[in-house]
């Protein structure tokens, strides 16, 4: 297969360029630099893309996005997490849609589990309407960039990924200084997935062909408190330190706290699961064993 890359920089771009390289599928990747290797290609340098980058892929992977794990959300930095993910969308799309429809090859475009809010005592399947919160506003705009490509566009809703480069970055500083515990209640479902299973799934998705919304979620559901007792027992330090939800929201700021600390979602992989995809890490416990070494 031969597929266009945007966001291969990113810690999800980089592990799917490998996996593709090493299935044997060529990779083109759209960089913001001047090309520096045989496979690069430069874009988002104020030109619509040329849609015959795209041209004759099997798909195109829009991965980009500001880490939304930065502080503060401030005005200017809300507007940059929707330009980082809305803009680089809404370029692939449109180059895409440029082709005649039988020739548009599939758009597998980044979105999140964010997209269903909080929503407490739920089962949340790709059928699900979308939350009120920031996160879920982002990505109903985000995914509506991708949908100008086409009818051939899958919406790939990844939860937080249990990785030292991602979720886990600030709660393994917070466990190895001693002062993990609950936040708020801690009872709260969090969504999550390995970012082996990630990678896998989004190969699977270009596989298979699917299109429309696929969560991209582990499929056993876990708690807050789920997986901050699983990392302290792997790091071998305490979960004690309760921190309140009107001190979270008071130190981190209302959005942050409610979209990404006290958010309450049981996401289920539902797509996925009645597609035959197999996940190799079933439980956020077996996730966080596999990405940290003791």
């Amino acid at each position: 297969m031969h597929i266009v890359i945007g966001g291969a920089s990113g810690l999800i771009g980089r592990a799917l360029v490998t996996a593709l390289r090493d299935r044997g599928d060529r990779v083109t990747r759209l960089v913001r630099h001047a090309p520096s290797a045989p496979d690069e290609v430069r874009w988002l340098n104020g030109t619509p893309l040329d849609p015959d980058v795209v041209a004759g892929a099997d798909a195109v992977v829009g991965l980009n996005g500001a880490s939304i794990g930065r502080l503060p959300w401030t005005r200017g930095y809300r507007s940059r997490l929707l330009w980082s993910r809305i803009t680089p969308a809404r370029t692939l799309a449109r180059a895409i849609e440029a082709l005649p429809a039988a020739e548009r090859p599939l758009f597998a475009s980044a979105s999140a589990v964010g997209f269903y809010g909080s929503r407490r005592g739920q089962t949340l399947t790709e059928d699900s309407r979308p939350g009120s919160s920031f996160l879920a506003s982002l990505c109903v705009e985000w995914e509506h960039a991708a949908r100008i490509a086409g009818e051939r566009v899958a919406l790939l809703r990844t939860a937080p990924i249990l990785h030292p480069d991602a979720v886990l970055k600030p709660l393994i500083a917070l466990t190895r200084a001693g002062i993990a515990g609950p936040l708020g209640s801690g009872t709260q479902a969090w969504p999550w997935i390995s970012l082996e299973d990630e990678v896998a799934a989004i190969l699977h998705v270009l596989d298979r062909g699917l299109t429309g919304p696929v969560n991209l979620a582990g499929p056993t559901r876990a708690t807050a408190n789920d997986i901050g007792f699983a990392l302290a027992r792997r790091l071998n330090r305490p979960y004690v330190l309760r921190a309140p939800a009107p001190a979270l929201r008071l130190a981190l700021g209302e959005r942050f706290a409610n979209d990404m600390l006290l958010t309450d979602a049981h996401v289920v992989p539902k797509a996925l699961a009645s597609s035959g995809f197999a996940f190799r890490h079933r439980t956020a416990e077996d996730a966080i064993a596999a990405a940290i070494a003791r």
